[in-house]
């Protein structure tokens, strides 16, 4: 059994050793063949300058030459003007002078003045519409009844008086909006007890052709001391 074995392994290296020794005589020849068919081969190239063609300037331009002036074509020799035979002119026979009456002239007729003429007036334009009646608000009416505005207990103790002219706005429906001084009486205590007082006043609205109309109105509150 041992022997089989060693046979085999013999075989197997004779026959790997065949192939790698073939491989390489195949290889190195091949490449030594390979070696000796390439052969670098130099190319001589040479370039020939082909003679340029000789370019002749261009002739020059001749000069024109100067106009020749046309001769003068000689004038005509005036002809002579035959001149009229005179003709005996005849004496002209004076006939009888035959005086008419002469007739003085007659005066004339008096002119008669013409009228200017006059233009007729243009037509007066319409007259402008009336403005329309504005009635004021009212603070007085008797069904309003709008108490005093309260004297400031410390402005009697000081003595402060005066008169406070209050600007107001009075709606459509106679309530006031916004109140402020338009005159102070100088006095600032004197001048806010007038403003909040107008302020809850009942008023009669203002109008403008009979209908009733929101606008400002001036109220005047007098403190005097008693």
């Amino acid at each position: 059994m041992p022997n089989r074995l060693h046979r085999r392994l013999a075989i197997v290296l004779a026959v790997v050793a065949f192939h790698v020794g073939a491989l390489w005589a195949l290889q190195s020849g091949l490449l030594k063949r390979a070696v000796e068919l390439v052969i670098p081969v130099q190319v001589m190239a040479e370039l020939i300058e082909l003679p340029q063609p000789r370019i002749e300037p261009p002739a020059p331009t001749p000069a024109p030459a100067p106009p020749v002036a046309a001769p003068t074509p000689p004038r005509p020799r005036p002809q002579p003007v035959p001149q009229p035979v005179p003709q005996p002119v005849a004496t002209p026979t004076p006939a009888p002078s035959t005086l008419a009456p002469v007739v003085p002239p007659s005066p004339p007729a008096p002119s008669t003045p013409t009228e200017p003429v006059v233009a007729a007036a243009p037509p007066s334009p319409p007259a402008p519409p009336a403005p329309p009646r504005i009635e004021l608000p009212s603070s007085s009416a008797d069904y309003l009844n709008n108490p005093r505005p309260p004297y400031p207990p410390l402005s009697k103790r000081l003595g402060e008086q005066g008169k406070v002219v209050v600007r107001v706005f009075i709606e459509a429906d106679g309530t006031a909006s916004r109140a402020e001084v338009r005159t102070s009486s100088g006095f600032e205590r004197l001048d806010q007890t007038a403003v909040q007082t107008v302020l809850r006043w009942r008023y009669v609205p203002g109008k403008r052709a009979g209908v009733p109309e929101a606008m400002w109105f001036n109220v005047p509150i007098n403190f005097v001391l008693e």
